[in-house]
C-alpha cells in the first residue's frame, strides 16, 4: 500500500485469500497505483464509504457475499466506480454474469502481471471517462437549470414591462382620442397635426410592445409536432393576407410544398410573416409576383418565399433577422422589424435555419430549412 497521490489511480483489491490479496497489493503498488486491500466484502464497502476509488478489483467467489453482490453494492455507493472481477477457469459464465451486473472486465486465475496491467489500464481509463462524462452532465444540468430560471425571470420581466408600459400608453392614446373627439374640429390645422402625431406614436408603441410579447412567446411555447399539410397552410395564409390588402392583388405562384412534421400554428406564423413581408415590399411594383416553393433533400425540407420587389444589399442579409433592424428601403414601409426575428426563432426551435438572398432592384428570396426525422432543438423584415 502506498500513500495517496493525486496522479496515481486508486485501486481497491478484495480477495478472501489474504496472502493472494497482499501479494497483489505489493505488486501493483510498484506499478503506479495507490492500493488498498481488504479480505471481505463488508470491509471493502466500509472503505468505499470512507474515500473514493477508481477501480474495484474483486474475487468472484468469496464467503458471505459474492463478488457480484459486492459489485452491485459498491456501484450504489459510487456509480462511477469501475469493477473488474477475478475468476477461475471454471467460472467464466459467472464472470460474464458479473459483467452484466456492472463489471467492465474480468481476469482469469491463475494470472500473470502482464495480463493484469492492461486490464487495469483500460479500467482506469473507463473510470476517468465516466467521471468526466458525469461532470459534463452535471454541468449541463446546472446550466439548463440556470437557463430555465433565467427564462422564468425574463418572462416575468417581459410581462411586467409590458404591463407597466401599456398602462400609460393606453391613457395617452385614450385621452388623445377623446381630446380629438371633443375639441379636434376647433383646433387650428397645426395643432390637429400635433395631436395626430401623438396618437400615431402611441399606437405604434403599443404595436411594438405587442410584437415583443409575440417574440417572447414564440421562444417559450412548447412545440406541438404533427404532420402538416404545408400547401393548405400556405394557401390559407395567402387568402387571409390578400383579403385585408387594399388595391389590386399581386400574382401569387405556389409550387409543390412537401408535407413536414412541425408545429402547425408556428409554421403558419412563419409563412404568414414571410408572405406578408413579400406583399409589403412588392406593393409599388408593376407586375408584382410572389412565389412560394419547397423541396425535400434527404432528411431536410427547404421552403422559399420570393418577390420581385426592390431587394436589398446582400451584405445586409444577416441583419434582417435581428429584432427591430430595418434597412433603409424598409423605412418607407409599415412594420416594426419583428416579423423576420419571429421567423428565425420558430425555425431554430424546430432545429432548422433561416436565410435570405437578394440583389438591389432584383427582388428577394427568404428561405428556411426544417430537418425531418430528427429531434427538434431546447423567429426579420426586409
Amino acid at each position: 500500500m502506498t500513500p495517496d497521490s493525486p496522479d496515481r489511480a486508486r485501486l481497491l483489491i478484495v480477495d478472501d485469500e489474504a496472502r493472494h490479496m497482499e501479494a497483489l497489493c505489493d505488486t501493483l503498488s510498484g506499478h503506479g497505483y495507490d492500493v488498498v486491500g481488504q479480505a471481505g466484502a463488508q470491509a471493502a464497502l466500509a472503505e468505499l464509504k470512507r474515500r473514493p476509488f477508481d477501480v474495484l478489483l474483486t474475487d468472484l467467489v468469496m464467503p458471505g457475499q459474492t463478488g457480484i453482490e459486492l459489485l452491485r453494492s459498491a456501484l450504489e455507493i459510487d456509480p462511477q466506480l469501475v469493477g473488474v472481477v477475478m475468476t477461475g477457469e471454471g467460472s467464466i459464465a459467472t464472470a460474464v454474469e458479473a459483467m452484466r451486473s456492472g463489471a467492465t472486465d474480468y481476469i482469469l486465475k491463475p494470472f500473470r502481471l502482464a495480463s493484469i496491467l492492461p486490464v487495469l489500464g483500460r479500467a482506469v481509463e473507463i473510470g476517468r471517462l465516466r467521471r468526466e462524462n458525469a461532470g459534463l452532465h452535471a454541468s449541463l444540468r446546472r446550466r439548463a437549470d440556470e437557463l430555465e430560471a433565467s427564462n422564468r425571470e425574463l418572462d416575468a420581466f417581459t410581462r411586467s414591462v409590458s404591463h407597466d408600459l401599456k398602462t400609460p400608453l393606453n391613457a395617452l392614446v385614450g385621452f388623445s382620442t377623446l381630446l380629438e373627439q371633443q375639441v379636434g374640429a376647433s383646433l387650428p390645422p397645426r395643432e390637429r397635426d400635433w395631436l395626430a402625431h401623438i396618437q400615431r406614436a402611441g399606437q405604434h408603441m403599443t404595436q411594438l410592445i405587442e410584437a415583443l410579447m409575440r417574440l417572447s412567446h414564440m421562444g417559450r411555447r412548447a412545440l406541438a409536432l404533427s404532420a402538416v399539410d404545408v400547401d393548405a397552410v400556405v394557401r390559407g395564409a395567402v387568402a387571409e393576407l390578400l383579403s385585408s390588402r387594399p388595391g389590386p392583388a399581386p400574382a401569387v405562384e405556389i409550387g409543390a410544398l412537401p408535407t413536414v412534421v412541425a408545429d402547425e400554428s408556428m409554421l403558419r406564423q412563419v409563412f404568414s410573416n414571410l408572405i406578408s413581408n413579400a406583399l409589403k415590399f412588392s406593393r409599388e411594383k408593376q407586375g408584382a409576383i410572389i412565389r412560394v416553393g419547397g423541396r425535400r433533400d434527404g432528411a431536410v425540407v427547404t421552403f422559399s418565399v420570393s418577390d420581385n420587389g426592390p431587394g436589398f444589399d446582400p451584405a445586409d442579409a444577416e441583419q434582417l433577422f435581428e429584432a427591430f433592424v430595418r434597412l433603409k428601403p424598409a423605412e418607407k414601409v409599415e412594420g416594426h422589424g419583428i416579423g423576420l426575428s419571429i421567423v428565425q426563432r420558430i425555425v431554430e426551435r424546430h432545429g432548422g435555419r433561416a436565410w435570405a438572398t437578394a440583389a438591389p432592384g432584383q427582388g428577394a428570396t427568404f428561405c428556411f430549412s426544417l430537418p425531418q426525422g430528427a429531434d427538434p432543438s431546447p423567429l426579420g423584415d426586409e
